[in-house]
């Protein structure tokens, strides 16, 4: 029985890696890009049940100021990226999950901006969750509001923005740590415990025999 439960426990342990190492954050994208450079337009959408298989596709759509519809200039599926809009040929490309169908980061990166892509972006995830007996269509969209600059001025939203990342991080990894190292402690009494079992089992053994031995020897005389 305790060998059963250290198992359990070591499974219990493993579990808990492989999701703290398949943990996402959703961090807001910075807003503010510098003419004449690149920028990277981000959107993340992390899965509620991270345990569930998926696979999404990505659609992004923009307006420009002044306009007042948004136009479809890219798209990215199992076959890679298809930039839809002639504003945007060579100047974009995929900064997001790689060499997996079950994206959660839907990043774009801006090559050479201009003045003119300075306005509303929208990504849509179109997402499929694959359960044991039927699967499950979800679409979530996110909004970034790019404002282009002469010069870089960094504003109080992308300060806060950076921190929460690396907080965000770093609650992950000390998540992590305690996790583990709660993990190991229930290992080890586990293991104890056992050891403790087998050699109380091995005791009571020695003394059963023992006293089948003193038995045999009274009847013997």
């Amino acid at each position: 029985m305790s060998a059963v439960r250290l198992l359990l426990l070591s499974l219990l342990c493993a579990l808990f890696v492989s999701l703290c190492h398949g943990a996402c954050s959703e961090v807001d994208s910075d807003t503010e890009a510098v003419a004449g450079k690149g920028f990277k337009l981000g959107c993340i959408s992390c899965k509620m049940r991270p345990e569930v298989e998926a696979s999404a596709t990505v659609d992004w759509y923009f307006k420009a100021k002044g306009e007042a519809d948004y136009a479809h200039i890219y798209n990215y599926d199992e076959e890679g990226q298809h930039v839809v809009d002639e504003r945007f040929e060579d100047r974009v490309d995929w900064n997001g999950s790689k060499r997996s169908q079950d994206i959660q980061d839907a990043s774009i990166y801006l090559f050479n901006v201009t003045f003119n892509d300075s306005g509303t972006y929208r990504c849509f995830f179109h997402r499929l969750l694959t359960y044991e007996f039927y699967e499950y269509q979800t679409v979530v969209s996110k909004v970034v509001h790019l404002t282009v600059v002469a010069k870089a001025t960094r504003g109080t939203a992308s300060i806060v923005s950076e921190v929460m990342m690396y907080v965000s991080i770093i609650g992950l990894q000390a998540w992590l740590y305690i996790e583990m190292v709660y993990c190991f402690r229930k290992i080890s009494a586990a293991g104890e415990e056992a050891l403790r079992e087998s050699a109380n089992a091995e005791y009571l053994a020695i003394a059963s025999e023992s006293k089948d031995n003193c038995a045999g020897v009274q009847v013997a005389e």
